[in-house]
């Protein structure tokens, strides 16, 4: 089976990205696959509300939904799996940090039959925004952590994109609200023995001036959710 073949669905989660939301989505739609798009407003108070409703009202995107209050990234994720209806879905950040360009190379190993799900690397080679030292630290710490729990042998368990068959995403039991949905989904497929593969892509991160929202606590917080998802996983 090729990629073409398989519908993708496509979750943004967007909180207060307004500036950048059109963009994402129109980078989304220019991609040459069976696609759908599921917005999940969560709880913004920035005009993404309005930004949604137009390209809903343009087809531009194929599902929207609001939350009445932010409810973390998590939880805006969760309610986009249950709303998608493709044959494999993957989540794409609402700023301009990742390129749904690459989603073609992630379904590969999906799309020949040999993996379960995707895990996209910033770690493997791919072009990347050169910025801060310590956060890549931390994130090289996060992954080991999760590799000596999990028994995978991941680059990067961070990664926005983790692009999974429909029917075993649906099946995660996944509770984490915020970040530490990141770590609950590598749990989760080890859990499950899922056929995991990374691939090296590229990444535009950005600065905390220009919108990036995650912050050392939620680094801490990673801590807590490794420990907690691979030790105590569900009944």
């Amino acid at each position: 089976m090729t990629p073409e073949r398989l519908r993708l669905s496509v979750i943004i989660a967007a909180f207060n990205e307004a500036a950048t939301l059109e963009r994402v989505v129109e980078r989304v739609r220019a991609v040459s696959l069976p696609i759908e798009i599921i917005v999940v407003n969560d709880g913004s108070s920035d005009g993404t509300t309005e930004v949604i409703d137009r390209l809903l009202q343009a087809g531009r995107i194929d599902v929207a939904v609001h939350h009445d209050r932010n409810r973390g990234k998590g939880a805006a994720i969760r309610t986009g799996i249950a709303r998608a209806s493709g044959d494999v879905i993957v989540a794409q950040d609402a700023d301009l940090e990742y390129d749904p360009q690459e989603f073609s190379r992630l379904l590969g190993p999906i799309a020949l039959g040999k993996a379960d799900a995707v895990l996209g690397s910033r770690f493997l080679g791919g072009d990347r925004r050169v910025l801060y030292f310590w956060h890549s630290v931390g994130n090289r710490f996060l992954t080991l952590l999760s590799n000596m729990l999990s028994n995978l042998n991941l680059t990067d368990m961070e990664t926005g994109y983790k692009m999974v068959l429909a029917p075993l995403m649906k099946s995660l039991v996944l509770t984490a609200d915020r970040f530490g949905y990141e770590p609950e989904m590598v749990a989760r497929l080890a859990q499950a023995r899922a056929r995991v593969w990374e691939i090296g892509i590229s990444y535009s991160g950005r600065t905390y001036a220009e919108g990036k929202k995650i912050g050392w606590r939620d680094g801490m917080a990673a801590i807590w959710h490794i420990l907690r998802f691979n030790l105590f996983p569900p009944s």
